[in-house]
């Protein structure tokens, strides 16, 4: 028995390996990664060096115009004449949008401020714009109470925190957000997409051999269990082997690329620019202002972010994530979300003589792992101790998605276990499930399947 059940795996491991189209896209792939990479890296650097220019007409008597604090991302310049023709002209000098301080302003609550701009407002251009205005009208309110622009200075702070994860035991290792929510983005994007794929694959085989008629030969000589789990097998392992080149070329290019793209790139400073200031201003406003006081906290954040040097410092503390569960627990529902899976698209290819008729049997099997992975990136990467997390990562169907999102955060060892025999019973209940479909439908010619008559097959003697 488990000679022909290998014999199965074998064969439709060296069908699928030697086959042009295999060689090529496991080539293929890691390049295109990488060009794509380099390419969207590259459009996130050049939308970073572009500057928003923004006019200000200020007819609200209280010189916020000279408090609006320009960055290497947005620059304001104060609007001359009236709303009418500040209007005119924002449009002749095509810059990015006017801003209007009505008169008669409230500084305990500044109502009436009119944002113009070409066609729709970007949000990011209105945050951006909305976070100058809040400084700017903060700092004129703390001046009215007293202090002189000095103390204003003194008061601000930049706190620099530090990220430290604490284990069990009391060990203390440097934690990165971004680098704990990318792997585990990454973990799971791999497992959802290797289901889907070769899943796919595993329904399309059983399909054209039973459409061919081929299975009737086949199954003269091997069981329908050995069939259906040889060819499960031998699948997933040319999808391994793909993944395998994949993860060594991709590594690789990057180690070879990666220093290329970044190796002419310099951490950029910025300097917050002091706008240019409203006509009338009193003299208290054009004081010198501290370009580190001022600097504007989220465009700080974004140079960091673009700086290469920053990217790479990430890369360095994957180190102190706990490795060791990470592989092992990717490894274990790698397949087992796989084996899970992949049952069900060939019981499903069984049962089905025409392609178009798998439609309406896929969608209940494809939901719980769409579901997991839209769920897993909007909410588990959030919050990977929240309720949803714990139940989503026990459920045998959405477990292999759910619990590696949460593995780079850290799972305690019997929740890890327990997802674990639960996703064994439940591929032990599919595969059982899957088999007995598989060993009536495989046979099965001529007549429209339904989900009662799929009920009927489970229960069949023989």
């Amino acid at each position: 028995m488990a000679s022909k059940f290998l014999l199965v795996a074998q064969r439709e491991y060296l069908t699928r390996v030697r086959k042009r189209a295999f060689i090529v896209l496991t080539l293929a792939v890691p390049l295109l990664l990488a060009g794509f990479g380099v390419f969207v890296a590259k459009i996130a650097s050049s939308d970073n060096d572009t500057t928003d220019v923004v006019e200000v007409r200020d007819d609200s008597g209280l010189n916020i115009a000279s408090r609006l604090i320009s960055t290497p991302q947005l620059r304001f310049e104060t609007a001359t004449g009236t709303l009418a023709e500040a209007k005119k002209g924002f449009q002749k000098a095509k810059h990015d949008g006017l801003v209007y301080l009505p008169a008669g302003l409230d500084v305990e609550k500044p109502t009436g401020v009119q944002f113009f701009g070409k066609g729709n407002i970007s949000l990011k251009k209105q945050v951006a714009v909305e976070t100058a205005l809040n400084k700017a009208f903060s700092e004129l309110k703390m001046q009215k109470s007293g202090l002189s622009q000095e103390q204003l200075d003194r008061l601000r702070s930049k706190v620099d925190l530090q990220a430290i994860s604490l284990d069990e035991t009391g060990k203390e290792a440097d934690s990165n957000a971004l680098a704990t929510s990318g792997m585990s983005y990454a973990l799971a994007l791999a497992i959802y997409l290797f289901i889907f794929i070769y899943g796919v694959q595993i329904m399309r085989g059983v399909g054209e051999e039973k459409s061919s008629r081929i299975m009737e030969v086949m199954l003269s000589s091997v069981k329908p269990f050995d069939l259906m789990m040889g060819k499960i097998m031998g699948i997933a392992a040319v999808g391994l082997t793909q993944f395998l080149m994949w993860g060594l070329l991709s590594f690789g290019i990057s180690s070879v690329v990666l220093p290329l793209v970044t190796k002419d790139d310099k951490p950029k400073t910025e300097v917050a620019a002091t706008p240019t200031t409203a006509p009338g201003a009193a003299a208290a406003d054009d004081e010198p202002r501290s370009a580190a006081a001022t600097f504007d906290k989220t465009m700080e954040k974004q140079g960091q972010q673009s700086n290469p040097a920053g990217r790479l410092n990430i890369f360095s503390t994957l180190s102190n994530l706990p490795l060791g569960t990470i592989l092992f627990g990717f490894i274990v529902y790698f397949l087992g979300g796989y084996l899970l899976y992949g049952a069900l698209f060939g019981a499903v290819g069984a049962a089905v003589d025409d392609q178009t008729d798998t439609q309406q049997f896929m969608m209940p099997i494809t939901m719980p792992l769409i579901l997991s992975y839209i769920v897993g990136v909007s909410v588990i990467l959030r919050n990977p101790d929240g309720p949803v997390a714990f139940w989503m990562s026990m459920i045998p169907f959405t477990s292999p998605i759910a619990m590696v999102i949460r593995l780079p955060f850290g799972v305690p060892m019997w929740q890890l276990a327990l997802s674990i025999v639960l996703l064994i019973l439940g591929f032990i209940g599919t595969v059982w499930v899957a088999a007995r479909i598989y060993r009536v439908g495989i046979l099965m010619y001529g007549k429209k399947v339904t989900y009662k008559e799929l009920g009927k097959w489970m229960f069949y003697k023989g």
